[in-house]
């Protein structure tokens, strides 16, 4: 559905286009007028190009809200977020302590050590903020 609404779409854009480049300007900006003879007056391809223009208009507006409708029921009940991170993929579980299997690497015995990443709380002088209350001061006597 989504599709063939896509394709005249795009089809009703190309035909916009063509139906507003036939129209005569009438400030005459480029400098590009039609001449007078012919058995179509020019008023009469004027009016007809005209109401063209204003079907292709609305034909265009019409299909791009049904595309609007189609895209946000699509998207119900996530965003943009949620498609743009992938979650990590699994990793297989290590083999047991026997051999390992047919074409893999066996894990290492431990793990290597990771470092400490500090917290706020490692910033702080000592005594300062942590799980300790400050101390009250007292007031001089002067």
């Amino acid at each position: 559905m989504e599709n063939v609404v896509l394709v005249i779409h795009l089809i009703l854009a190309v035909c916009l286009i063509g139906v507003v480049l036939l129209q005569r300007s009438e400030g005459g900006g480029l400098g590009m007028g039609g001449g007078g003879g012919g058995l179509v007056s020019a008023r009469g391809v004027a009016t007809a190009l005209g109401k063209l223009t204003w079907i292709f208009a609305i034909a265009f507006i019409a299909t791009s809200i049904v595309l609007t409708i189609i895209a946000a029921r699509k998207s119900a009940g996530s965003t943009v977020l949620d498609t743009a991170t992938t979650p990590a993929p699994a990793t297989a579980p290590a083999p047991a302590q026997g051999t390992p299997a047919a074409g893999t690497i066996p894990a290492p015995a431990t793990a290597p050590d990771t470092p400490k990443v500090p917290d706020a709380t490692d910033l702080l002088p000592p005594g300062a903020g942590g799980t300790q209350p400050p101390e009250p001061t007292q007031p001089r006597a002067d």
